[in-house]
C-alpha cells in the first residue's frame, strides 16, 4: 500500500486521542430504555449518538442527525460516495461478574481495555472514525466519499438502520466493523423460537415453584436461579452442588419466604456462539431433573426441556434441527429466556442457521418436537446472508489486512449478524482479530488496545483503495 508509513504514522501520534475518544462513549451505557421524544430508543442510546455526533464534528466532517436513531459523519470528494463503514453505539445490558465497573473503561498490565461496548461495538465504531480522520488529515487524495453510519439499535432488531435505509441509498461498497478480520462474506440466519406451557397451580412438595434466567435474547445468560418449595436450604446444596461442579458451574443457595432458591453461575457469551460460554439456563434445569421433585406437572416439564433442549447440545441436535453447508457452517442453537412461574412457563431460544436451513427442515422440525410435548410455539426466520468471496471490493479489503497485520486475508462465515445483513455485497470487516476472545456480550468485555490502532490503520488503507 503506497500511503503505509504515512498512515502508520499518523496513527501513533494520536494514539491517546484514540483511546480517550472510546472511553468518552463508552462512559455512556447506551443500553435499550423507554421511549421519549427525541430518543426513539431511550436516554441511553440518545446520549451516546449526540455524543459521537458531537465528536465527529469537532473533526471537521459533515455530520447529520437522522430522526435521533443513527447519525451519519461524511468525508466528501467529487465523484459521490463509493464506501459505507456500518457500526453502533448501543449496547447489551453489563450483566453481573464483573472485575471492574463496566462503565468506567480501565487499561490492564495485560494490554486489554475493559468496558462495556470496547469491541461490540464503540470499538468498532471510533476505529472506523479514525480511519476517516487519518485519510482526511493526511489530505490522501480521494476520487470518491466515504460515509461513517453509526446506529443505536442493532442490540435490539435493528429497526434504525430499517428506518435509514427507507430515506438513503447504500454506497457501492459496503463494510461494518463489528465482527472478525478478515471478512466475513458470510452471516447466518435467525430463527427466534418461542414457546410456552401452563398448567394448574400445584400444591406438591417439593417442587419448583418460580425459575428465571436470561436477561437478553441474543446472551447466553451467566446466571439462572430457581426457588424450591418445600425443600431446606442445606438438603438443596447437598444435592446441586456436586453437579453443578461437574457442570464447570459454581452455587449458591438462600433461604427465602418461599422457599430455598438455588442460583448457578456459569459464563456468559454472544448466542452466536454459545460453545464459547456455560449456559446457566441449562446448567440450572439440569440440575433441578435430579433433585428429588415431586411428581407433578411442573417438575416434567422441567424434564422435557432437560430431553429437548439439554445442557451442552449447542447444535439442536436433540430438537431434530441439526445441520450445516459449506459456506455457512453448522446451526447453533442457545436456550436464553426462561420465566417460570407456579401455573406455568416461558422461553426462548436463539438459533443461528445455515443457508440450507428452511422452514420446513428447522421451524417445522422444532414446532413438532416441542408441540408433542404439550408446549404452544412460535417464532419465525430470517434468511441467511451472503456475498460472494471474489469481489474486488473484498479483495481489496483482503489486500489492506495482509498489508497491516502480515497474516492472510481469507473469508469466514459466523453466527452473528450485523448492520449488513441485509445490504447486498455487504460484508462485516473487523474489528476483531483471529483467536482473541474479546468476551462479547459477557462480563469483562474487553479489546486489545493494540489491535485498535492497527484496526484504525487497515481502515485507512480500505478508505484510500477504495476512494482514490
Amino acid at each position: 500500500m503506497g500511503y503505509k508509513q504515512q498512515i502508520t504514522d499518523w496513527m501513533q501520534a494520536h494514539r491517546e486521542e484514540l483511546i480517550e475518544d472510546l472511553k468518552r462513549l463508552c462512559r455512556i451505557r447506551s443500553v435499550m430504555g423507554e421511549a421519549r421524544e427525541n430518543a426513539p430508543y431511550g436516554e441511553g442510546p440518545a446520549k451516546a449518538l449526540a455524543e459521537a455526533m458531537e465528536l465527529c464534528a469537532g473533526y471537521g466532517f459533515a455530520v447529520e442527525n437522522h430522526g435521533w436513531r443513527v447519525m451519519t459523519a461524511d468525508l466528501g470528494a467529487p465523484e459521490g460516495r463509493a464506501l459505507d463503514m456500518l457500526a453502533h453505539l448501543d449496547v447489551v445490558g453489563e450483566g453481573d461478574g464483573w472485575d471492574t465497573d463496566p462503565y468506567e473503561p480501565t487499561i490492564k498490565d495485560d494490554g486489554y481495555i475493559y468496558g462495556r461496548g470496547v469491541s461490540d461495538d464503540k470499538g468498532g465504531a471510533v476505529a472506523a472514525l479514525y480511519g476517516m480522520r487519518c485519510v482526511k488529515e493526511l489530505g490522501l487524495p480521494l476520487k470518491r466519499g466515504c460515509r461513517l453510519i453509526l446506529g443505536t439499535d442493532e442490540e435490539s432488531g435493528s429497526s434504525d438502520i430499517e428506518y435509514y435505509y427507507k430515506r438513503e441509498k447504500p454506497a457501492p461498497n459496503t463494510f461494518s466493523p463489528d465482527a472478525e478480520f478478515p471478512v466475513c462474506n458470510a452471516e447466518k440466519g435467525m430463527y427466534r423460537l418461542r414457546f410456552r406451557k401452563s398448567w394448574a397451580e400445584e400444591t406438591a412438595l417439593p417442587r419448583v415453584a418460580s425459575l428465571s434466567g436470561g436477561f437478553r435474547v441474543n446472551v447466553v445468560p451467566t446466571e439462572a436461579g430457581a426457588v424450591i418449595a418445600g425443600m431446606e436450604p442445606m438438603h438443596l446444596m447437598a444435592g446441586a452442588a456436586p453437579l453443578c461442579a461437574e457442570l464447570g458451574a459454581s452455587c449458591r443457595v438462600e433461604e427465602t419466604p418461599e422457599g430455598a432458591r438455588l442460583t448457578v453461575v456459569g459464563k456468559g457469551c454472544h448466542a452466536a456462539s454459545p460453545e464459547l460460554g456455560l449456559n446457566g439456563n441449562t446448567v440450572l434445569i439440569r440440575v433441578l431433573t435430579e433433585l428429588p421433585l415431586a411428581e407433578c406437572a411442573s417438575t416434567r416439564a422441567l424434564r422435557e426441556l432437560d430431553r429437548l433442549l439439554p445442557h451442552g447440545d449447542f447444535l439442536g441436535k436433540a430438537l431434530g434441527i441439526a445441520q450445516k453447508d459449506a459456506p455457512t457452517g453448522e446451526l447453533t442453537c442457545s436456550f436464553t429466556q426462561i420465566d417460570f412461574t407456579e401455573t406455568g412457563l416461558e422461553g426462548i431460544c436463539d438459533c443461528r442457521v445455515p443457508l440450507c436451513a428452511t422452514a420446513e427442515n428447522c421451524k417445522d422440525v422444532a414446532d413438532a418436537a416441542l408441540s408433542a410435548c404439550g408446549f404452544e410455539t412460535a417464532g419465525m426466520m430470517i434468511p441467511p446472508h451472503y456475498t460472494p468471496e471474489d469481489s474486488a471490493f473484498i479483495r481489496t479489503l483482503l489486500a489492506c489486512y495482509e498489508d497491516f497485520t502480515g497474516r492472510k486475508g481469507e473469508c469466514y462465515s459466523m453466527g452473528g449478524g450485523t448492520y449488513v445483513h441485509d445490504i447486498p455485497g455487504g460484508v462485516a470487516f473487523g474489528i476483531g482479530m483471529p483467536g482473541v476472545d474479546v468476551r462479547m456480550h459477557g462480563a469483562n468485555e474487553r479489546y486489545p488496545v493494540e489491535d485498535l490502532f492497527t484496526s484504525a490503520m487497515i481502515f485507512a488503507a480500505s478508505i484510500a483503495a477504495l476512494c482514490g
